[in-house]
């Protein structure tokens, strides 16, 4: 398998390691002298050898450390037996050091041991054979050029391993930021949504009503009285779109008059202004949390714009009550084929009131109901506090 291409900053090592050893070569400078008992080879030549392996192994530090490492040894082993060169031994305590810095983790760990044990024996060894203090200076030499350089790798390398892990928490930290941001966002327009539709869906469907039947019927009188109720839904709409854009104006969460529990007995009569026949019956204690309250009032709204806009004549009940510690909000319309006119339906009214349920973990439910399915019914059932069974 053919190895990467070296990287351009371990080509000028290589480069200069060469040069800077067949200058002291050049210059008769080595590092023992000719008469050297440990030197077998003497002259300037042998020692050319040794500093081109290393040389060709600084290439092989960042692609192939470990057969850099290996050698690298070889060659530093050799050049004990020549003269020696200067340029060898610091060529080889750099490939030591990239072993470790750039190696598997185990095979840097296995470095670290070997050098570190290796300083000890050299240290040792020769003290306890020759018995004299200046052969300690054999475990310095040995911790200088293989402990020193593999312990600074492992240093270099724990910061870099934890500057990187560093950059990767950032990382996640800014995308679960960015997350959290655009459902954020998501979830402000689906409740900016809702808002709208719950808010004018009631006056435009009524508008939308009773202006196909001022078309339809040739009375002066039905037009008229049409027209009025028309007018009354549109100011009304129109009142409802400016506080919205009030709000969404001045950056408020709601508007200054949430709608309340206490809204419903006029919001029925304004069902019943638009033509609907409604009863209501609601009982509850006071203690309803505000957004349980605005929960059901946008329930009750949205199930009266759907029976105005969809269910056949007869009664529509609207009704509350407080069980297990929970509201249920029933409102129940006939349900079947409409001689009159109708206004046409989207189902994100449904979507809005399943989503307003959802969000205060309760639960909805609409469809029809009854023998023959005669009546539709909208049922939700809204939590008065967290943790309360559904």
């Amino acid at each position: 398998m053919a190895l990467p291409r070296p990287h351009r900053f371990d080509v000028y090592i290589a480069v200069g390691g060469l040069l800077g050893g067949l200058l002291l070569v050049g210059i008769g400078l080595s590092t023992r002298p000719a008469d050297d008992p440990v030197t077998l080879f003497d002259g300037p030549w042998p020692v050319l050898v040794p500093l081109t392996v290393l040389s060709g192994c600084e290439l092989l530090r960042r692609a192939a450390p470990r057969t850099a490492l290996l050698t690298g040894t070889l060659a530093v082993c050799a050049d004990v037996v020549t003269q020696g060169n200067l340029s060898t031994v610091l060529m080889f305590t750099d490939v030591v050091y990239a072993a470790v810095l750039y190696g598997p983790l185990a095979s840097a760990r296995r470095i670290q041991w070997i050098t570190g044990l290796l300083t000890v024996a050299g240290t040792l060894v020769p003290f306890a054979v020759w018995r004299v203090p200046e052969a300690l200076l054999i475990g310095v030499v040995v911790g200088v050029v293989a402990y020193a350089p593999a312990s600074t790798g492992w240093i270099v390398r724990n910061h870099r391993d934890a500057a990187e892990a560093a950059r990767l928490r950032a990382e996640q930290t800014a995308l679960l930021a960015e997350m959290d941001r655009a459902q954020a966002v998501t979830a402000e327009r689906a409740r900016m949504a809702r808002e709208l539709h719950d808010m004018v869906a009631n006056h435009l469907s009524a508008i939308a009503i009773h202006s196909t039947a001022a078309l339809s019927i040739d009375d002066p009188a039905t037009s008229r009285e049409a027209l009025s109720v028309i007018r009354e839904n549109s100011v009304d709409g129109l009142a409802e779109m400016r506080r919205l854009i009030g709000i969404l104006r001045d950056g408020d969460d709601e508007p200054a008059a949430v709608p309340t529990l206490d809204g419903l007995a006029a919001l029925v009569e304004g069902a019943r202004a638009n033509g609907l026949d409604v009863t209501l019956d609601a009982s509850h204690d006071g203690t309803v949390p505000a957004p349980v309250e605005l929960a059901a009032y946008r329930i009750v709204q949205e199930s009266l714009t759907n029976a105005l806009k969809h269910a056949c004549p007869g009664p529509v009940t609207v009704s509350l009550a407080e069980r297990n510690g929970a509201l249920t909000v029933e409102v129940s319309s006939p349900y079947g084929d409409r001689d009159g006119p109708r206004a046409p339906g989207s189902g994100a009214g449904l979507v809005g009131m399943r989503e307003r349920a959802a969000l205060l973990g309760g639960t909805f439910d609409a469809g029809p109901e009854g023998p023959g399915g005669a009546r539709w019914t909208v049922r939700a059932t809204l939590p008065l506090r967290e943790g309360v069974p559904e």
